[in-house]
């Protein structure tokens, strides 16, 4: 007995060495578990907490082909260029010419 929740252990079949717990309150059996439980385990097996409802997936944007006559989507930054044209690279720096060959 732990506090009001009687506790029956009994072997697992097909299991040299573990128990199964059966927890009963009141002669009514609330669970079972593979080690022994103490009162909060006991206490969450009668009243397990409430579980919300699931709720299906639900996409909120989808891009995709804009409605005809719709102007086309502006930059933030204007005209924004992430590297710098070969126009630029300063004198001296060897640029590596791609060959057909690998190895």
């Amino acid at each position: 007995m732990i506090g009001k929740y009687e506790i029956i252990a009994q072997p697992i079949a097909g299991s040299a060495h573990m128990l199964r717990y059966t927890v009963f309150v009141g002669g009514r059996r609330v669970g079972a578990t593979a080690s022994m439980p103490t009162e909060s385990d006991c206490r969450y097996l009668e009243r397990p907490p409430v579980v919300p409802p699931l709720k299906p997936f639900q996409v909120f944007y989808r891009p995709g082909r804009p409605k005809k006559g719709t102007p086309p989507p502006q930059q933030a930054g204007g005209d924004v260029h992430h590297g710098l044209p070969r126009d630029d690279i300063p004198a001296g720096i060897a640029i590596p010419a791609r060959s057909g060959e690998d190895g």
